[in-house]
């Protein structure tokens, strides 16, 4: 079982989340709502989540695949439903850049392997009727 710990960090909304290793983010909501906009919004943690995750499972399999990634980054954008409470994220698009000689082929591999298969972030997005897709862009680097 897995123990997270929030307090309160103000007066207001914003929060302290710790995790039993002693890691933690801040946590608020937006000034229009009543916030001070000093840490990240609950559910943008959730795509977070989602980009850590994967990250894990894929540079795991690029590794094991002998790939040169010298660099690697994602840039996750969300849209969430309108109108609706609770406002889930109805859908999520990824773009998976890396740098260095990666094979395209085994990078879309692993790619679909950690959203389809292994990220239980993704799985969890997915099963709250989430629509995942993404896209790579390798930056070639000479060996």
């Amino acid at each position: 079982m897995t123990t997270i710990e929030l307090s309160r960090a103000d007066q207001a909304f914003a929060m302290t989340a710790t995790d039993a290793n002693g890691h933690s983010i801040r946590m608020d909501a937006a000034a229009e709502t009543g916030g001070h906009n000093s840490g990240v919004r609950p559910m943008q943690t959730l795509l977070m989540g989602l980009g850590g995750c994967s990250s894990v499972d894929i540079l795991s399999i690029l590794r094991k695949q002998k790939q040169d990634v010298q660099d690697f980054r994602i840039t996750i954008r969300g849209e969430r439903e309108s109108g609706k409470e609770p406002a889930l994220w109805k859908a999520v698009h990824l773009v998976f850049h890396f740098t260095g000689t990666v094979d395209p082929d085994k990078a879309d591999k692993a790619i679909a392997l950690s959203i389809n298969k292994y990220c239980s972030v993704a799985a969890t997005l997915r099963a709250a009727g989430c629509t995942i897709s993404w896209e790579t862009q390798i930056n070639r680097v000479a060996p």
